[in-house]
């Protein structure tokens, strides 16, 4: 009787769901000699061509097809085995890959992974930082687990849950004298502006809030970094807009001064993950833990 190499179908798969062995390979980690070799070894030992090039894709034969179906339900039943088997570990163990933008990772998460790691030792919280459309796609192709991300955000594949509202606020210098508590946009209009990136969903929402009062602001500065944009803001080389979460702590906003934004503008952080993602008891805790970090949404 023919045994199947549970790597070999996990590759077939991968293969036919990133449409080539070099995208297959970027996702396994592996080299794309390495990801040719299990295919055409799977293959071999059924003794039927599972794949064939369509335009510049590759696509599963009819064999291929039928192959396929059952390696998706075998990967599955694994996962469902390595879960179960978790649960005998001595605590809550396993590794858990989470991505989100930088001024969510300096100012929000630090607490929750401390109280994490000191709650369960064994459980390996890994942390990216990056924006929106890359977590997200991360997310999608499982090479993260958990994405906190700022909406919008979207995928036919992916369950999205908001969990916290983060209003903004602007910073001038602490010398300047003539900042008032509340700031509009035409006030903000006539000085100079330290921004974020062009393309962020941050820059974008903030680019939203002036033209909805007939306004097109062109900063002096753009930067890819929230704490560069606050030494820039504090040096005096111009005002910002930033979540009030990266501002919030006096030991944050030295050398700054905050004003409300009227009309207020706020951002949703969103949790995303795969629909079909097997829930480890890990993973469980991650994400008990990301959804108490708010409900007002």
């Amino acid at each position: 009787m023919r045994r199947l190499n549970l790597d070999q179908l996990h590759t077939f798969s991968e293969v036919i769901d990133a449409g080539s062995f070099s995208a297959a390979a970027a996702r396994l980690d592996l080299s794309q000699p390495a990801v040719s070799l299990q295919v055409r070894q799977l293959e071999q030992r059924l003794n039927v061509r599972l794949i064939e090039r369509v335009g510049k894709r590759l696509k599963p034969t009819s064999a291929g097809l039928t192959l396929l179906d059952h390696a998706r339900r075998i990967d599955a039943a694994v996962e469902d085995a390595m879960q179960a088997l978790t649960t005998h570990a001595r605590g809550v163990a396993g590794e858990v890959a989470i991505g989100t933008g930088a001024t969510a990772c300096i100012h929000l998460l630090p607490p929750m992974l401390r109280a994490m790691r000191k709650r369960h030792p064994l459980l390996d919280i890994r942390v990216s930082t990056g924006n929106t459309d890359d977590i997200v796609a991360a997310v999608t192709e499982n090479r993260l687990d958990i994405g906190l991300v700022t909406l919008p955000a979207a995928g036919r594949s992916l369950h999205i849950t908001p969990v916290l509202r983060d209003e903004f606020v602007a910073i001038a210098p602490t010398g300047d004298r003539e900042w008032a508590q509340e700031v509009t946009p035409h006030t903000l209009a006539i000085s100079p502006m330290v921004a974020f990136e062009s393309g962020s969903s941050t820059r974008m929402l903030i680019d939203e809030w002036f033209l909805r009062a007939g306004l097109r602001v062109r900063p002096v500065m753009a930067l890819g970094s929230i704490e560069a944009i606050k030494e820039m803001v504090a040096a005096g080389l111009g005002y910002g807009i930033v979540p009030r979460m990266a501002v919030n702590a006096v030991h944050h906003r030295r050398g700054l001064r905050m004003a409300t934004l009227t009309p207020a503008l706020s951002r949703t952080l969103a949790i995303v993950v795969r629909q079909d993602k097997p829930l480890t008891p890990g993973l469980r805790k991650v994400l008990s833990a990301l959804e108490a970090l708010g409900c007002e949404v």
